[in-house]
């Protein structure tokens, strides 16, 4: 059974940032240029970014464990505030969390791991229970169209498309599915 814990030790933002470094390339088109890639992690996934995520009363960062003080094997970003983006804003009713991330390394995905309890199911729970503490009413992410095993994740764990966006990559535009759904079901 996963285990999701709550970020609060900043002394944990290095491993964070180690295993952000690592699942992020999955979740990146294939067209996407390696030194891109790596711009973005260098630039947004350190472990300075992610000590101010953890102590930001407005993000949390939760991380997933295979068993007790076992290695971190997954993690998630939830921010609680508004979108920034314009066409975010546009589509996602408010009071609204982002849930910025969900990635787990991809030896602990549900379809090779064969266990019904997965770890990304287990921080997609927790992001969505973390939404509904902090008064949200809405959920939102931003998935790549070309993810089709993070779209289908998505559509099970009850999120439908309510439009797009971009995101840059390094300077390379990509185009996002906007995806939203309600913390009460």
């Amino acid at each position: 059974m996963p285990i999701v814990e709550t970020v609060t030790d900043p002394t944990l933002a290095a491993d964070v940032a180690a295993i952000a470094a690592a699942t992020f390339p999955l979740a990146c088109p294939p067209h996407s240029r390696p030194q891109d890639i790596e711009a973005f992690i260098a630039a947004n996934l350190t472990a300075t970014q992610f000590e101010a995520y953890i102590a930001h009363s407005d993000s949390e960062v939760f991380v997933v464990r295979s068993a007790p003080d076992g290695p971190i094997i997954g993690y998630s970003l939830v921010h609680h505030r508004p979108p920034a983006d314009p066409g975010v804003a546009a589509v996602v009713a408010e009071p609204s969390s982002e849930i910025s991330k969900v990635y787990v390394a991809p030896d602990h995905h549900a379809h090779r791991t064969g266990v019904a309890a997965s770890a990304s199911r287990a921080l997609m729970a927790a992001a969505i229970d973390s939404a509904r503490a902090h008064g949200s009413t809405v959920a939102w992410l931003g998935c790549n169209e070309e993810n089709a095993r993070a779209l289908r994740f998505y559509e099970k764990s009850g999120f439908i498309r309510a439009g797009t966006k971009t995101f840059d990559l390094n300077g390379a535009i990509e185009h996002d599915y906007v995806l939203v759904r309600p913390v009460d079901g």
